[in-house]
């Protein structure tokens, strides 16, 4: 029997927009979203990640954003993404620590951290609570 968490979960409806260089960790979060049914839109870059933004922000719903990139660091990302849409709701995900950089991007309105490596239940609780949230 599922518990209401999981039930709630598996009846996700938004966009969540992923922007992460690595592919196996894009590729198995990207997974793990769309089997709970969620709609997932994705980079690999932050420069790609503006852009893509620029075009689908009006039904994109939170960002989950690692925080290093190839050609944009994820702070830079962060701050160009809040210049599109100042109510951008953000997940920083991280393989290193909140105190490498990512205190720096919680304390300037980031929605909420999550660290690597994490699980399915972590990452989807992290993002219905980001939703869910004002």
């Amino acid at each position: 029997m599922k518990s209401d968490l999981t039930a709630e979960l598996h009846r996700a409806k938004e966009t969540v927009f992923l922007i992460d260089d690595d592919e196996m960790v894009a590729d198995v979060s990207e997974l793990i979203l769309k089997n709970s049914g969620y709609d997932v839109v994705s980079a690999k870059s932050g420069k790609e990640a503006i852009e893509v933004y620029k075009e689908n922000h009006s039904r994109i719903d939170m960002v989950i954003l690692d925080m290093i990139l190839p050609d944009m660091g994820g702070g830079d990302t962060y701050d160009r993404l809040k210049e599109i849409n100042p109510g951008v709701k953000v997940l920083l995900a991280s393989g290193y620590d909140i105190d490498y950089q990512g205190r720096d991007i919680m304390e300037r309105g980031c929605d909420g951290f999550i660290q690597k490596p994490f699980n399915m239940n972590e990452l989807l609780e992290k993002v219905r609570g980001i939703l869910t949230s004002k």
